[in-house]
C-alpha cells in the first residue's frame, strides 16, 4: 500500500489487518514537509510579484532592475513575474511595462487584480480581464498565457470572493488565483462561509501571504504558524499552491523586508544578488507541475 506525502511515498506492507491500523495514524505519523509542503527556497520553483511600488530602494550592493529590465530577476532565478494590473479603479501604471520586459526574458507571465470594496467584484473582474488582454495586444506580448490573480482586500467577504472568481470563470473559461493576507478577520468570514460558496473559492488555488515579524503570527501555542496551519485556518482549501514567504512593508521611512525564516524553514533577507526588497513566492510543486498549472490557470488573450 502506498500512502502519498508531497515529499514522497511511504511504503506500507504489513499483514492482515495491521497496515489499516497503521493507516489511520499516517497524519500522525507524516507531516508532510513539516507543514511546509515539502517547499524550500532552494528546491522550489521561485515566482516575484510586483506592482507600482517597485522597485523599492537600493538597500546593499548588488544587481538592480527596473519595469523596463528585469533581466537581473530572471538571472537570479525567478521563473515567474506576476505584475499588478490595478487596485480598484486605479491602473497600475507600470503593469504594461513589467509585463512586456517579463516577456522578453522568457518568464511566465501573471497579472493581478487587487480587489476592493468599491464598485461591485463583478465590475473589477470585468475590468480586469479587459485590461489583461488590451495590454497584452498592445505591447505584443509572445502568445503565452497569462496566469490571473485576485487579491481581496482584508475585509473581504466570501461573496466578493464568489462573484469575482464566478466572472472571471464566466468571461475567460478560466479560474483565477485568489491570494489573501493573513487578516483575522479574513479568516473568520471565509470560515464560516456556506457550502455553497466554499465550494466555488475552492475552485481556485489559495496564494498564501505568510512572512510577518518574527513571534507575530503565531498558532496555538506551537511557535511560527505554518502555511498548512494557516490554511486550516481558513477551512476551505485542502492545500495550497504558491506562498509568498517574503514581503516588504513600509516602516522607519524605509522599504522594510519581512520574510519567513525559522529554524525549520529559512529564507534569506534578500533575493538573490539584488540590491533592493522584494515580494518573493515559492510555488509547491516541480517546475513541470507549475508550468501546468500555469497553463490551467492562465488566460489565453489572443
Amino acid at each position: 500500500m502506498v500512502a502519498a506525502c508531497p515529499t514522497g511515498p511511504i511504503r506500507v506492507g504489513l499483514p492482515g489487518m495491521k497496515w489499516f491500523a497503521l493507516l489511520l495514524a499516517l497524519p500522525l505519523l507524516c507531516h508532510c514537509g513539516g507543514g511546509f509542503g515539502g517547499t524550500s527556497v532552494g528546491s522550489s520553483p521561485a515566482i516575484l510579484n510586483v506592482s507600482g511600488w517597485d522597485p523599492k530602494e537600493v538597500q546593499r550592493g548588488g544587481d538592480r532592475y527596473s519595469q523596463h529590465d528585469v533581466s537581473a530577476l530572471r538571472r537570479n532565478g525567478a521563473l515567474g513575474l506576476i505584475a499588478r494590473s490595478a487596485k480598484g479603479n486605479a491602473l497600475d501604471d507600470k503593469f504594461s511595462d513589467f509585463l512586456k520586459s517579463a516577456d522578453r526574458e522568457g518568464m511566465l507571465l501573471g497579472a493581478y487584480h487587487f480587489v476592493t470594496l468599491s464598485p461591485s467584484a463583478t465590475a473589477q473582474a470585468d475590468a480586469f480581464v479587459d485590461r489583461v488582454r488590451a495590454v497584452a495586444r498592445s505591447r505584443g506580448i509572445s502568445r503565452r498565457k497569462i496566469l490571473l490573480v485576485g487579491d481581496f482586500d482584508t475585509k473581504s467577504s466570501p461573496d466578493r470572493l464568489v462573484d469575482f472568481i464566478q466572472r472571471v470563470e464566466q468571461r475567460t473559461g478560466v479560474t483565477p488565483v485568489v491570494y489573501l493576507e493573513n487578516s483575522a478577520a479574513l479568516r473568520t468570514a471565509l470560515s464560516n462561509a456556506s457550502p455553497a460558496q466554499k465550494r466555488v473559492m475552492r475552485r481556485a488555488p489559495y496564494w498564501i501571504a505568510l512572512y510577518g515579524p518574527a513571534g507575530t503570527e503565531r498558532s496555538m501555542g506551537s511557535g511560527h504558524l505554518t502555511p498548512d496551519e494557516l490554511m486550516d485556518q481558513y477551512d476551505v482549501w485542502n492545500d495550497w499552491a504558491m506562498w509568498q514567504y517574503g514581503g516588504v512593508i513600509w516602516q522607519g521611512g524605509r522599504s522594510n523586508p519581512k520574510h519567513y525564516s525559522t529554524a525549520s524553514w529559512r529564507s534569506p533577507r534578500y533575493f538573490g544578488s539584488m540590491a533592493m526588497p522584494m515580494e518573493r513566492n515559492v510555488f509547491r510543486g516541480s517546475v513541470g507541475e507549475l508550468n501546468a498549472f500555469w497553463n490551467r490557470h492562465g488566460l489565453a488573450w489572443w
